[in-house]
């Protein structure tokens, strides 16, 4: 009688969206997997991003969706393709989620939480045989290739027939991607792109006093922003105490930190009145104004006043309000000068990380044969909007397919 074959053990470690898929794909066919994360629980993330809604992908098109992806887009687009947002919502219902598609297009649950669809993931992955191992952090590798583990009471070096590293970007540290793996890598000679702040806010020189006492957390809605030669974002912003931060300028981040490391500073261009014409606003602004101050003719003629009033106030010139094309002109295009962005633990994401040239089809390091990875640590950024998630788990479960290959499954 043929002894009973003992199937390959996995170590994964990381336990948000990339490692969970990945534990997913990698239990339903068979293999052992155990799921070590630093935290006290798993998906810490995952839950975090959730509050005020869970936007788990987006339903735009594929072409436009890949593009979100900029220079990473040709290395994820195979990945994407075997599991797209349509996948992606059709894994989610087969967990007894429901989802819906928002007025911008992106996808949620239908009760907006993350935390029933976290809980029926789980729930899964250990009926499947899943180990989940808590507050264990991964140390690097032994001389003889076994993982250093750092348990509740005591270091554990553990074997495995393949493992997969996906321990986040550099944002977030408190909820475990803190971006100490990079030096356990480059110390095996794997080359790492320095993680840098992705979907965060930036800083200006220093508002003033007054504007940062009247207004600093005030929304800015209705608005775009655009730089100097591209097209304009519709949408808002929040002004901060130091800067300015929110989904619009989440959207134009990617351009304004590489316009930041190129120049030193970056220029952008803020719409305070983008549905009304140049024309519109001129005409407004020339009617006389008689002894009114020139706060109440802008509030009276055009509606502005508030935080978009102080930051005319603030970024146009004096002599500017006693002249309406000028001032008009300065409505639909006021500059604000970037110096910095915010720090990396503040950001929403994280860009850099693992080169793609670094890794086989498979998302396996060609310098450590059966090391896998996925997720945020690989060097690739997208907006929010669903986006960061999607690829989280299109490449957690493109890494699991690419162990079983490896591993002869």
């Amino acid at each position: 009688m043929l002894p009973t074959p003992v199937p390959p053990r996995i170590a994964i470690i990381g336990g948000g969206p990339a490692g969970l898929m990945a534990a997913d794909v990698l239990s339903q066919a068979g293999v052992t997997v155990d799921l070590y994360d630093a935290m006290p629980s798993v998906g810490r993330k995952f839950l975090l991003a959730g509050v005020g809604g869970m936007n788990i992908t987006h339903s735009e098109a594929f072409e436009p969706f890949v593009a979100r992806y900029r220079e990473r887009a040709s290395a994820l687009r195979p990945l994407l393709e075997a599991f797209d947002a349509t996948q992606l919502r059709r894994w989610i219902h087969e967990l007894g989620i429901d989802t819906f598609v928002g007025s911008s297009g992106r996808v949620f649950p239908t009760d907006m939480k993350a935390a029933p669809l976290l809980r029926a993931w789980l729930r899964r992955l250990r009926e499947a045989g899943v180990q989940l191992h808590t507050r264990h952090r991964w140390l690097g590798w032994n001389a003889d290739g076994s993982l250093r583990l750092q348990g509740p009471d005591d270091e554990r070096h553990i074997m495995a027939d393949a493992v997969l590293l996906a321990l986040g970007g550099g944002s977030w540290a408190r909820l475990g991607s803190d971006g100490a793996w990079v030096p356990l890598l480059e110390a095996r000679g794997v080359q790492v792109r320095a993680l840098r702040p992705a979907n965060c806010g930036f800083d200006v020189a220093g508002w003033s006093p007054h504007l940062k006492e009247r207004f600093a957390g005030a929304p800015l809605k209705t608005v775009s922003l655009r730089l100097p030669e591209g097209e304009p974002r519709k949408g808002e912003f929040v002004v901060t105490a130091t800067g300015i931060e929110g989904s619009l300028v989440y959207a134009l981040s990617a351009d304004i930190r590489e316009r930041i490391e190129r120049d030193g500073c970056a220029l952008i261009l803020l719409d305070l009145l983008p549905d009304h014409s140049l024309e519109k606003i001129t005409r407004a602004l020339a009617r006389p104004r008689g002894s009114q101050s020139m706060a109440k003719h802008l509030k009276r003629q055009l509606g502005l006043d508030g935080v978009k009033a102080g930051l005319l106030r603030e970024l146009a010139a004096a002599d500017a309000f006693n002249d309406p094309q000028r001032l008009a002109q300065i409505i639909k295009a006021l500059p604000i000068t970037l110096r910095h962005p915010r720090p990396l633990d503040e950001a929403i994401s994280s860009a850099g990380g693992l080169p793609f040239e670094a890794l086989d089809d498979g998302l396996m390091l060609r310098q450590l044969p059966g090391v896998f990875c996925a997720g945020e640590m690989l060097d690739w950024e997208a907006p929010t909007g669903g986006y960061l998630l999607t690829a989280c788990f299109a490449s957690g479960r493109a890494a699991a397919q690419g162990m079983l290959r490896w591993l002869g499954r």
